[in-house]
């Protein structure tokens, strides 16, 4: 049959759809089922009534090369596939293709997070304590002098079918929030590979299998540290280009919250993503610092511990600050979700980027949540995700 599908994402609340009939090959209308769908149809079936014989001998006559070419394509793309397991080194590329800037705040904040694109080699190691199915390994483009923690760890989660095999599918890179545990971005992370997209978590510095022994950085080590986690975030997307399992063309990004503000920086730096999803994030981090409560009143009691305060967090933060680049991001392409009542990442902070960028009303989703009870519609919220990332790369 022919199978049409009109249909929109609406808010985070609801899918709003257009269903359409269908023509079947016994001439009648069909509901149209919310997916999509193609097939090979004889032309008569453009007719109300279809003369079933002639279609009858157009199945004969073509079914066998229909097969075959089936078999075709899929023995030819096992063979492509490469074998994964631990051990297995792959060649890498830097693909950083920053477009050109007219303003010279912007061109300062490039010049200080950009580096000179250079060959790297990816290495998979078996998954730590089962978070996810591999661990891939790679240098750090921005390294800082520490050898555990300049060897970044991205957690690969992957998409697979019915049989738990894995499949070729469109894949993501995944920026955690600041707790310790990672356990959001790992959650979003899970919920996205079994939807069938394969996710890869970045370790931020000084996180999982990069902690460093000597203890959170600070000060010029903590602004060294933040540039670096741009750096590899944007690095993550050429590495995970060079598993065959990947559709490279549909390579998205998605943080949360800490993970939301590196995501935007990065996303401002060039066009590397197909996609981006900011989650409970926004602009101007010295304001959030500075004036939320919760988790960034604990960032604010850190820095004044370690002897920062006042403008000097200000001067900390600027380099990688995303309002200096959010003009940059492609507002078609990126999505904000949003608290109505966040205390931590302000409404007001949210609009500050929201209108920066500038996003569309329906790109900018709110939710009657806050900092965390955001959590209940990570369900719907990973679902519209989803439905996005598997967008064809020319839309």
């Amino acid at each position: 049959m022919l199978l049409l599908l009109a249909g929109s994402i609406g808010n985070y609340h609801k899918v709003i759809g257009t269903f359409v009939p269908i023509l079947c090959l016994d001439g009648t209308n069909g509901p149209v089922l919310p997916s999509v769908s193609f097939g090979i149809f004889h032309p008569a079936a453009r007719l109300r009534k279809i003369n079933m014989p002639a279609a009858i001998h157009f199945w004969k006559k073509h079914l066998c090369f229909v097969f075959a070419f089936a078999f075709f394509c899929g023995a030819s793309n096992a063979e492509d596939r490469q074998t994964i397991g631990v051990g297995l080194k792959l060649r890498a590329k830097d693909t950083l293709a920053p477009k050109p800037e007219t303003s010279q705040d912007a061109l300062a904040c490039l010049n200080a997070l950009l580096w000179d694109p250079t060959d790297f080699e990816v290495r998979v190691e078996p998954a730590d304590n089962k978070h996810g199915d591999w661990l891939l390994r790679f240098p750090s483009a921005r390294p800082v002098g520490d050898a555990n923690n300049d060897l970044v760890a991205v957690e690969w989660y992957q998409a697979k079918d019915k049989a738990k095999s894995p499949i070729y599918a469109p894949a993501a890179v995944i920026v955690h929030e600041s707790g310790s545990g990672m356990a959001v971005g790992r959650l979003i992370a899970a919920g996205l590979s079994r939807k069938g997209v394969h996710t890869f978590m970045v370790q931020l510095p000084n996180y999982g299998k990069r902690r460093s022994p000597s203890g959170k950085p600070s000060g010029e080590n903590l602004m060294a540290s933040m540039v670096q986690g741009i750096a590899d975030v944007r690095r993550a997307k050429d590495a995970v280009a060079t598993l065959s399992l990947v559709d490279t063309s549909r390579i998205s990004l998605q943080g949360t919250s800490l993970g939301g503000f590196v995501a935007s920086t990065t996303a401002g730096l060039d066009d590397g993503f197909h996609r981006v999803f900011l989650l409970l994030s926004g602009g101007d981090i010295y304001g959030v610092v500075m004036n939320g409560k919760k988790d960034a009143s604990k960032m604010r009691e850190e820095l004044e511990q370690g002897g920062i305060s006042g403008m000097q967090i200000k001067e900390l933060f600027s380099c990688v600050e995303p309002m200096r680049l959010a003009h940059r991001i492609q507002p078609e392409k990126t999505w904000l979700f949003s608290g109505e009542f966040d205390d931590v990442v302000p409404m007001e902070n949210a609009y500050l980027l929201a209108n920066k960028i500038p996003l569309e009303p329906s790109h900018h989703v709110v939710m009657a949540a806050d900092h965390y009870s955001g959590i209940f519609y990570l369900p719907t919220i990973v679902q519209q995700i989803h439905d996005h990332m598997i967008e064809p790369a020319s839309n």
